[in-house]
């Protein structure tokens, strides 16, 4: 089930997105929104000259964008006036803001399409491989981004006791930590900074769960990276396999390792990770 707060997340994604599409293409019009319900809703625009757009709700096999969303693959018009291919039922909304060439690119996450973003202009707009990619590259970056915010919400589902529950088993413990370490790795790949910072938010609420012990303090500040390698370390992985898991040379997953021990004045990684658990910086 989607959370209201990952709706949230998607709405923002889109509007970033439908943003960039105005800029990277030579469509002045763009929007977009997520599916709900079955039907596309649109929630983001930019460009347009009118309102004509706003509020506008796709239901699937109806329109440029519902034929998209059913086949989940672009579909294109230049006279979306006279196309013949697609069914009528929103000219309200297109031609009342003037929309001549219009462009529906799905955003597909794991086979479904979840989304839609469309590019618009108000006169026949050549669309080449060079624009296509470019509209193709930004539905791909959200559905990335949709993907990541996915995959976070289920890891947390499974690791966050409920409230009240009693403290974690053993096996519970380590199912929480291993997904602290995938969150920081995950967290790591996303550019949105209020993303981010629900992501940081999140990854302290894992690092209270299993800090059953009352945390020292300590007047140290561990980099996010050596964040990142630490909470690897802490599952008995090789640094080769810190490396290959968050896209660092091995080299540099030495550093980050030398630098947190000798931060939190540890001999070993296991003392550095110990030591990062009873500060409450570590799950």
């Amino acid at each position: 089930m989607v959370t209201p707060a990952e709706v949230d997340d998607g709405i923002v994604l889109i509007d970033r997105a439908v943003k960039t599409l105005t800029r990277r293409t030579p469509f002045p019009v763009a929007f977009g929104g997520l599916e709900h319900d079955g039907a596309i809703h649109v929630t983001s625009i930019a460009g347009a000259r009118t309102r004509s757009l706003t509020g506008l709700i796709v239901q699937p096999q109806r329109g440029l964008g519902g034929q998209a969303l059913i086949e989940k693959r672009p579909r294109l018009t230049s006279d979306y006036r006279t196309a013949r291919t697609i069914t009528h039922d929103y000219d309200r909304a297109v031609l009342g803001e003037g929309i001549t060439t219009l462009f529906a690119v799905p955003i597909v996450t794991g086979g479904r399409a979840r989304g839609m973003l469309y590019c618009g202009s108000w006169s026949q707009t050549a669309v080449g491989d060079d624009v296509a990619r470019s509209a193709f590259r930004i539905a791909d970056e959200l559905a990335g981004e949709l993907r990541i915010g996915e995959e976070v919400a289920r890891r947390l589902a499974v690791s966050a006791p409920p409230p009240g529950a009693p403290g974690l088993d053993g096996a519970a413990r380590e199912e929480l930590r291993e997904s602290y370490a995938e969150l920081r790795s995950i967290a790591a790949t996303v550019h949105d900074a209020g993303i981010r910072q629900r992501l940081e938010r999140l990854e302290r609420r894992l690092a209270a769960l299993s800090n059953d012990e009352a945390g020292h303090a300590l007047e140290v500040g561990l980099s996010p990276r050596e964040i990142d390698v630490l909470a690897c370390a802490a599952l008995g992985s090789t640094n080769g396999a810190i490396a290959k898991a968050l896209d660092l040379r091995e080299g540099t997953v030495k550093s980050y390792l030398a630098s947190a021990m000798s931060k939190l004045d540890a001999p070993t990684r296991h003392a550095a990770v110990a030591t990062a658990r009873r500060a409450g910086i570590l799950p």
